[in-house]
């Protein structure tokens, strides 16, 4: 299915997490937020760039994730960078406490996105590159779109 058939509308992305870690597992998270942050959303006013998870006391929350805030929202605007608790079930919340304690493992936010009417945080249990599979990476790149450089040259002028 695509995206448009399931209902998903991005609202921000975190390309810097694939560069930086090597995504291991997904997990698609609710979160807990107030109505003026989703209003906010709607108009794409969210940054996740700086943002990192933490499981503390068998609960998960997300920080530094920005949410502007929204214009008429006046009195009923909250902080744009307070912790905001993600929704997951109980036995995913220990499987992904348990990784995170072994060395090396951490979560990091991928995306987020409506799914309907809810908002939903992809959050992906990733391991840290090293600075000579960052290279690997960006070379494998570069490769991959000369390749796709020369097929799409010839398929022009064939």
């Amino acid at each position: 299915m695509s995206k448009k058939e399931t209902g998903e509308k991005l609202i921000a992305n975190n390309k810097k997490a694939y560069h930086e870690y090597f995504i291991n597992e997904k997990y698609e998270a609710g979160i807990s937020l107030a109505g003026t942050e989703v209003k906010s959303l709607r108009s794409g006013k969210c940054s996740i760039k700086e943002a990192f998870v933490r499981v503390e006391k068998g609960e998960i929350f997300i920080y530094n994730m920005h949410i502007s805030p929204y214009e008429k929202g006046n009195i009923f605007n909250k902080d744009p960078l307070r912790v905001r608790k993600l929704l997951l079930h109980k036995h995913e919340i220990r499987k992904l406490a348990g990784e995170v304690s072994q060395a090396g493992f951490t979560i990091v936010p991928l995306r987020v996105y409506f799914k309907g009417s809810l908002v939903k945080v992809e959050i992906g249990l990733a391991k840290g590159k090293k600075l000579y599979d960052k290279r690997d990476s960006i070379a494998k790149k570069d490769q991959r779109r000369d390749a796709e450089r020369k097929y799409k040259i010839s398929n022009l002028y064939s």
